[in-house]
Parts: C-alpha cells; sequence; structure tokens
C-alpha cells in the first residue's frame, strides 16, 4: 500500500495542479520538490490514521473515512499556513483539489483492492447461496448490504407487499410483488428466502411462511432486534425457524404483580419437576427468588438434569431434590412437613394418549392416586397454594388420558369445597410446543429421516402454546385463585396438523410427495386416529367463561361432584386397579366422568353422544355447580 500510494500521490498532486494552472507548461516552473514534500506528508498521515495497519480484505468505510478527515485536516493546516504567510510558491486552491482527488484514489483503490482479494483468496465462495429477502425495510436493506461481504449468501432481489416499494430498488436490488414469488424464484434460481419482518405479528410471519412453504425454497428468519446484541444487522442475524415461529399467534405476555405473589418469599414444590412443563416451571421459579424449591421426580435421570441446571444457574437458590412418586403419601408429607411448603404446583402425570391408553391402571394410579394424595396432604398441612395442571383433553373425554385429567380436576374441585386453608386450582391448555413428544419435533425427526410424515387424520385440529407460557399461566392461575376455578388460556384459533406439517416440510426446502408429485421429496401419510384420539379438541366443558384479572386468560367454575360421592367413587376405582380388571377400572371411570365416551374417537366429539334406548342407563351421580 505504501509503495502503491508513493506512486499515486504524486500523480494526484500534478492532476490538481494541471486542473489549477490550466496546462503542463504552468506545472513544470514549480519543480519536483512539492511532489516529493506533498507525498511524504500524505504517507505520514496515512500511516498515523490506521490505514497501512488494516487488513485490505476486511477494510471498511469508516476507516476510509478517518484517512480522508485525517489528509482534510493537514490540507486544510497547509492552506491556512500558507495563506497566514502569504507564501505564492504553491497555488493554495490546488491543495483543496487535491484532497478530493487524492481521497477519490484512496477509497477506489481500496475497495478495488479488497474486492479482488476477496474474490481470489477464497473469502466470497463461487458456490455461494441464491437468497431473496422477504421485507424490504430497513433490515432488510442492512441485510442485504451485510451479506455482500457474507461467505454464505448472494442477495438477489426482495419480495414486499407494501405500495411504497412498488417499482423500486432496494440497496441495489429490485423488490417484487409476493404473488410473483414462484416465478421469481424460479427465474432467479433462489434457493433460499429469509423473512427480515422481525416486528411483524407471528400471526403474520406464519402467514408469510406458509405461503412460502408451497413453493418449496427454504426459509429462514432474520432475529429479532431483541436477540440480537445490537441494532445492526448482519447475515450472521439468520436464523434456523424456531418452533415459536409456527404457533400462529403472539406469546401471551405475563402480569409481574401475579406473575411472582405465589413464589417470591415463600418454599414452592414442583411436582413432576423434570418434565417439560415441571422443568420450565422450576427455571421461572427459580428467578423469582422463593425461599426454598422442592423438586418431586420419580425419574432419576429427569430429576437429576433439572437439578444441575438449577444448580448452575442460580447457585444462590436453595435447592432441595426428592427421588419418589406422587402416589407415595408418606413422602409427599415429609415434604410438606420439613419444609413449610406455600406453593405446590402439580404438574406430575402420565400424558401421552396412545401409552395411557394401553396401560390403563397405571395411568390412573398415577393420574388421579397422585392427585389425591397431593390434594390430601396440600389440606391436612393447610398449605396456603396448590394448583393442579390439566389438559384440554379432560373436556369431554374420549380417552382414559383425558379422564383421569378430569378426575384428576373433580378431586381438586371437591377438595376446595371442604378445604378453608387451601385455595386449590386448576389450569387446563392444550399442546405444548416443543415439550417431549410434541408434533413439531415428531415432525422435524420424520423430515431428517426422509420421510414420510404420519398424521392421524387430515381435518384432525389441535390448540397449541410454548413450554414459557404454559409455566407463566400456572404460576399466575395460582395468583389469581379463590377456590375450585379452572384457568383457561385464550390460545386463538386451532391448527390444523396438515398444514404444520406442510409448513415444516417447505420451511426446509424441501416439497410434498403425493400421486400429482411423484418425484417430490416428503410424503404424507394418513394413519387412522389412535385410540381415544379425538379430532378436535375442547377447553370448557360448559362452554362459557368469564374473563380474569389476566387479558388473556378465562376463567370457569364448572360442575364437580359432592365430596362424599366422589370419596366412595375413588375407593371403588382404587379397588378396581388393585384386581388389575381393566373394564372394571373404565367402568367405574365412567361412573365418575359421565362424558367420557372411547367411542367417540371416531367422529367429532362436540357433544357426547346421546344413549340408545337399549343402552342400560346408568345410576345419576349426584354434582354440585
Amino acid at each position: 500500500m505504501v509503495c502503491c500510494d508513493a506512486l499515486a500521490i504524486p500523480l494526484c498532486l500534478l492532476i490538481s495542479m494541471v486542473l489549477r494552472l490550466g496546462g503542463p507548461a504552468q506545472v513544470s516552473s514549480y519543480g519536483y520538490w512539492p511532489y516529493l514534500l506533498i507525498t511524504a506528508i500524505t504517507v505520514i498521515v496515512f500511516h498515523l490514521s490506521g490505514l497501512y495497519r488494516a487488513v485490505i480484505r476486511f477494510i471498511d468505510k469508516h476507516l476510509l473515512i478517518k484517512s480522508g478527515l485525517a489528509l482534510a485536516a493537514v490540507t486544510l493546516v497547509t492552506y491556512l499556513t500558507a495563506a497566514l504567510f502569504n507564501d505564492q510558491r504553491l497555488p493554495r486552491t490546488a491543495l483543496m483539489i487535491y484532497w478530493f482527488i487524492t481521497f477519490t484514489y484512496v477509497v477506489c483503490s481500496r475497495m478495488l483492492a479488497r474486492d479482488f482479494l476477496r474474490t481470489h483468496t477464497g473469502l466470497l465462495r463461487r458456490n455461494k447461496r441464491n437468497i431473496a429477502i422477504f421485507g424490504a425495510g430497513e433490515h432488510g436493506a442492512q441485510l442485504a448490504l451485510s451479506m455482500r461481504a457474507s461467505e454464505k449468501y448472494q442477495p438477489l432481489c426482495f419480495f414486499d407487499d407494501k405500495h411504497i416499494f412498488k417499482h423500486h430498488t432496494v440497496a441495489g436490488l429490485k423488490v417484487y410483488s409476493s404473488a410473483r414469488v414462484a416465478e421469481i424464484i424460479e427465474e432467479k434460481s433462489i434457493q433460499l428466502i429469509v423473512l427480515a419482518i422481525p416486528h411483524a405479528s407471528r400471526q403474520r410471519r406464519r402467514q408469510v411462511m406458509s405461503m412460502l412453504s408451497e413453493t418449496g425454497c427454504q426459509v429462514k428468519m432474520l432475529s429479532s432486534l431483541v436477540e440480537l446484541s445490537d441494532d445492526k444487522v448482519s447475515a450472521q442475524a439468520i436464523r434456523e425457524v424456531k418452533i415459536e415461529d409456527l404457533l400462529g399467534r403472539d406469546m401471551v405476555p405475563p402480569q409481574e404483580d401475579l406473575f411472582a405473589q405465589c413464589v417470591r418469599g415463600r418454599q414452592v414444590l414442583v411436582t413432576g419437576a423434570g418434565g417439560s412443563i415441571g422443568s420450565e416451571l422450576c427455571r421461572q421459579i427459580a428467578a423469582l427468588h422463593p425461599t426454598r424449591l422442592c423438586l418431586l421426580d420419580h425419574s432419576e435421570y429427569a430429576l437429576f438434569m433439572i437439578e444441575q441446571e438449577l444448580r448452575v444457574r442460580f447457585p444462590d437458590l436453595a435447592l432441595t431434590p426428592y427421588l419418589g412418586s406422587v402416589c407415595d403419601a408418606p413422602l409427599v408429607e415429609r415434604i410438606l412437613r420439613e419444609n413449610q411448603i406455600g406453593t405446590i404446583y402439580h404438574a406430575a402425570a402420565y400424558k401421552h394418549v396412545p401409552l395411557v391408553e394401553s396401560n390403563v391402571i397405571e395411568g390412573i394410579r398415577n393420574n388421579v392416586i397422585g392427585a389425591q394424595v397431593i390434594a390430601a396432604a396440600a389440606a391436612k398441612y393447610q398449605v396456603p397454594t396448590c394448583v393442579l395442571i390439566s389438559s384440554d383433553k379432560a373436556v369431554r373425554p374420549t380417552n382414559i388420558m383425558g379422564a383421569s385429567k378430569r378426575i384428576a380436576e373433580l378431586i381438586f374441585q371437591a377438595a376446595a369445597l371442604q378445604s378453608t386453608t387451601t385455595t386449590f386450582c386448576m389450569v387446563r391448555f392444550g399442546n405444548v410446543l416443543g415439550s417431549s413428544g410434541s408434533v413439531v419435533p415428531y415432525f422435524q425427526a420424520q423430515i431428517a429421516n426422509g420421510g414420510p410424515i404420519t398424521i392421524t387424520h387430515p381435518d384432525i385440529t389441535r390448540y397449541f402454546m410454548l413450554i414459557p407460557e404454559a409455566a407463566q399461566l400456572v404460576m399466575q392461575a395460582g395468583s389469581m385463585a379463590r377456590g375450585g376455578e379452572v384457568f383457561v388460556l385464550d390460545m386463538g384459533e386451532p391448527i390444523r396438523i396438515i398444514d404444520l406439517a406442510r409448513t415444516m416440510i417447505g420451511l426446509v426446502g424441501l416439497t410434498e410427495k403425493n400421486a400429482e408429485f411423484p418425484d417430490n421429496e416428503i410424503e404424507i401419510k394418513y394413519i387412522g386416529l389412535r385410540p381415544g384420539e379425538k379430532l378436535y379438541e375442547e377447553l370448557l366443558i360448559g362452554g362459557e367463561s368469564q374473563p380474569s384479572e389476566h387479558p388473556r386468560i378465562m376463567v370457569t367454575t364448572e360442575y364437580a361432584l359432592e365430596p362424599a360421592v366422589l370419596a366412595q367413587l375413588l375407593n371403588t376405582l382404587s379397588q378396581a386397579c388393585a384386581t388389575l380388571d381393566e373394564q372394571r377400572v373404565k367402568d367405574v371411570v365412567r361412573d365418575i366422568v359421565p362424558e367420557y365416551a372411547p367411542q367417540a374417537a371416531v367422529s367429532s366429539p362436540a357433544a357426547p353422544p346421546a344413549p340408545s334406548d337399549d343402552a342400560p342407563q346408568r345410576e345419576t351421580v349426584p354434582m354440585v355447580a
């Protein structure tokens, strides 16, 4: 760089002198000393500004501007000095022209050298991926500019439907309407589309992803500014589509005053602490400074993992893990007695419908007897708050898992009717994205293996929420509870599982294989509804709800059994489990939960089927509102 500048700077001064004096003849009278002096001064200035310490391949505009300002300062000082002493040996206005020409030379030479070196040293690979950017706003423009120095990406165009971008270019790239996505992808051989709309609602992003997935082009996201370390957008901010991007609605934020009310300053017990919901509950509780956090789980591995994570993340947290089952009444009572528990979050349960359906007795024992033990111990030791984590499958259940969760709700409702010292409540929500056994990781694994994706029915729908949302709902419900309520999150519209699968196929750049397109990559197979599985899930039995203190959480008080009647039925159920008679267990379950209708698994469960005239009539169970 020094050698090039030593040759070019005298030429820059010569051009400046010719432009100022009008021709070579006038210039020759000044001799060669001005060229040597100016070159020496300029090289020294460039050295002091750091220009010669820069690696050309990574030089940026900030260093060039700094060098230009330093050169301008020297030129200005020289001009003022000559004017002050009325020195006529060099035309002073030629110095101004010299600065402009020299700065232009510095910028152009470094940019050309940078592009040349990047091209010929592998920094800009020839196999860069052709990409399009969806969203031609500020973030999309910054992303396109940063990608020109990227090793991976070559931006070719924008897609945006805003009227202000119509027939315009942004960052040197043409903006197209989203209606032409398929056409432009084929025309320009686009391999990847990046969504640069970080401030759009999650519903809008999901609509865009669904539309783009039909093109068969891979889709990635630009991180939101919250996820970025600063306000600059770079190619490194491109990420894979996350599970929460598929939710189709914005996450429901917690209310801080409700969030910590049952946790801060209390000793808290979480059952099922190693599970998907239980472990997230532990993380959020630990951040709110409880006096002590007690963990109970019957899985040694799950309990070990969450304990180690919490000890690393919260070294000052008083933490006590207990290995055992919620069905072990002496163990549960010892935990409450030794720790003076102030809040219980009962998350321990078997939740996988097919597994519980094929292991009826164990499912009933864990889900029903576990709830019975927790409710009885909480009342005995006067625990202020006890929250049951239930499921939407408890509403008009068509499987044993859902029925067991409804019985657990009835147990807590009966406990609420009898207790004056413990506030019992229930939280009911739908499928949790990203939890163990969740449909999204299941589909991801099937896509990674080349398919097929297996779906039970083309019309099946589900409500979805995120694990943090589920944990926050549970914690806020305990703060709002007065006794016996069921809290339900406003989860928006249910999502068709087939639409979710097709979106996930498209997001990884693959296409659905079917009779019309037999050469595509991923096939979707329908395997039929599994035993006890519904087409549609519901959140309310009675269909009516009231607003709560949180605008997105609904509350309802549903029918309950008389505590004495429920106790007698539960005793009968326990005896049936002891005899290992599955049919007898199912009969007793139907006595406790009249709306339990396993035959409804093959049709819409909008309402329980009406009994026929020939069907045996069961005795009506006394209920209370």
